[in-house]
């Protein structure tokens, strides 16, 4: 059974700095895309940040870029994304979600596997 479990979420002040962590179980990621999503109140789901785990190549959302940064570990297992210089509209449910098929996407349907979600709270 493939599980992916995020963690890492918590209340923190504006400017302020969290990293999430996404572990996977079941199989390996190692050559997927691994992408951090996330949701507020009342707004549909968004795309955050992917990474290609084959091509090593990362790509972002422009309202996150430059503060978010997403990495993986060697063997495949974890994902983080480091969050810097956090706002109040960085505020949501942050999900990780796994792509065997590598495609780079930016769109939640195409990614099979997600987590549970991790709640992030930015206060000003």
């Amino acid at each position: 059974q493939v599980q992916l479990v995020e963690s890492g979420g918590g209340l923190v002040q504006a400017g302020g700095s969290l990293r999430l962590s996404c572990a996977a179980s079941g199989r390996t990621f190692s050559s997927a895309a691994m992408g951090w999503f996330r949701q507020a109140p009342g707004k549909e789901r968004e795309f955050a940040a992917l990474i290609r785990r084959s091509a090593g190549s990362t790509y972002y959302a422009d309202s996150v870029k430059g503060r978010f940064t997403i990495s993986g570990d060697n063997a495949g297992n974890t994902v983080y994304l480091q969050m810097n210089s956090l706002k109040p509209e960085d505020t949501a449910v942050y999900y990780c979600a796994g792509d065997l098929l590598d495609r780079g996407s930016r769109r939640p349907l195409d990614y099979r596997y997600w987590g549970q979600g991790t709640q992030v709270t930015v206060s000003s």
